[in-house]
């Protein structure tokens, strides 16, 4: 089986070195870059199934890299960063990263975050069963290639905007709550400011896929509830 690649990005050297250690130990292949610019120059030459980045770098900081990552690939991206505020963190999801870990952090934590990530990355709706194409309106889910399309154009998705959207192709007109996506999604209970967390990705999702997204034609807030996807 061939061995997941981590790209951890910090300009923190003993940051690095300690996460490439955890890391390896775990059996993961491990790549290190020590600035944003650096980074995507290894993401040119390199396979990289899920990337551990810093924010505050030299060259190119961690949002600026995120940016340019997204124009191209999907692979899950942890933000770790010192800075705890939520505007941080939402601006760092709301960008196109999947996770957001404070510093200092737990190793452990690091680690299992990582592995939730990559699994779902890996194996991505390998839990779910039925047909291969799902047509609603303008859009049309590929589940084998993990695929969205609107009019016939292609929607460039994150790793965790794929994730909600297969759920909600699979089952629309279902009502989902917040606690319910996130679970689904993270593979984790709801955690602290988790519903903010699904509120920033429907409305990434929203402005991908919708021709006005302050009036949805399909990813609808029932409120007092959750969400759901309006089978047009």
């Amino acid at each position: 089986m061939e061995q997941e690649h981590i790209l951890v990005v910090d300009d923190d050297r003993d940051i690095v070195n300690t996460l490439r250690i955890q890391l390896e130990k775990e059996g993961f292949y491990v790549l290190c870059a020590y600035d944003g610019q650096e980074a995507l120059d290894v993401l040119l030459r390199e396979t990289v199934h899920l990337i551990l980045l810093d924010i505050m770098m030299p060259r190119l900081d961690g949002f600026s890299a995120i940016m340019k990552i997204r124009e191209k690939k999907n692979i899950p991206i942890i933000v770790m960063s010192a800075k705890s505020e939520d505007t941080d963190k939402i601006l760092g999801l709301s960008i196109g990263a999947d996770d957001y870990i404070t510093k200092p952090f737990n190793y452990k934590e690091v680690i299992a975050r990582v592995k939730s990530q990559i699994r779902r990355y890996m194996k991505l709706g390998g839990v779910f069963s039925g047909t291969d194409e799902v047509k609603i309106g303008r859009l049309c889910y590929n589940f084998t290639a993990h695929t969205l399309t609107a009019d016939d154009e292609s929607v460039k998705l994150t790793s965790t905007e794929t994730k909600i959207i297969e759920l909600f192709m699979r089952h629309p007109g279902r009502i989902f709550s917040a606690e319910e996506i996130y679970s689904t999604v993270w593979g984790e209970p709801l955690a602290y400011s988790g519903e903010n967390t699904v509120m920033v990705h429907i409305r990434r999702i929203r402005e991908k896929i919708e021709i006005n997204p302050s009036e949805p034609e399909y990813l609808k807030v029932v409120w007092g509830i959750g969400y759901k996807f309006e089978n047009r």
